[in-house]
């Protein structure tokens, strides 16, 4: 039985651009798309160039405010805005901002946003856009949403 030579066992044989091309294209689909890492650490949101943290709490995420820079009008950055009186006088820093986030690895929803420039809360999504950079979305209905994207510090 004559054994018949593929191109690969030929002595003459030399990759091609193509063929390099084809096995690159083949190991990427193979792998799959890249994952965005973990979510947990600080994170640089634009108001007030606040950091906050995110961690797991159980079994879904929360995040907490461990600094900020603090409005002149407000100097002890207290929750003035809040809809519980009996809360206008606690400070933001060291206040929970979100809770309540399930999912991942690079969606998490069902979670709240407490805005503390307007004392509301509301409906949020976080989405992982790369190990860098986050989206948060808070809506007040599915319709009316604004989003804002944050950056990992640590």
């Amino acid at each position: 039985m004559q054994r018949r030579l593929l191109a690969a066992d030929s002595p003459n044989f030399e990759p091609t651009m193509l063929n390099k091309s084809l096995v690159t294209a083949l190991a990427l689909l193979v792998a799959g798309p890249a994952v965005a890492g973990d979510i947990d650490g600080v994170w640089l949101a634009p108001s007030r160039s606040a950091h906050v943290e995110i961690t797991h709490c159980g079994d879904a995420l929360c995040g907490k405010v461990i600094s900020a820079t603090q409005p002149r009008t407000n100097p002890n950055f207290l929750d003035v805005h809040n809809k519980d009186p009996a809360l206008r006088t606690r400070r933001v820093i060291g206040q929970t901002l979100l809770a309540g986030f399930t999912g991942g690895p690079t969606e998490w929803t069902g979670g709240h946003v407490y805005n503390p420039g307007d004392g509301n809360t509301y409906n949020g999504r976080l989405t992982l856009i790369d190990d860098n950079h986050l989206k948060l979305t808070g809506c007040t209905l599915w319709v009316l949403c604004k989003s804002q994207v944050w950056t990992r510090l640590e």
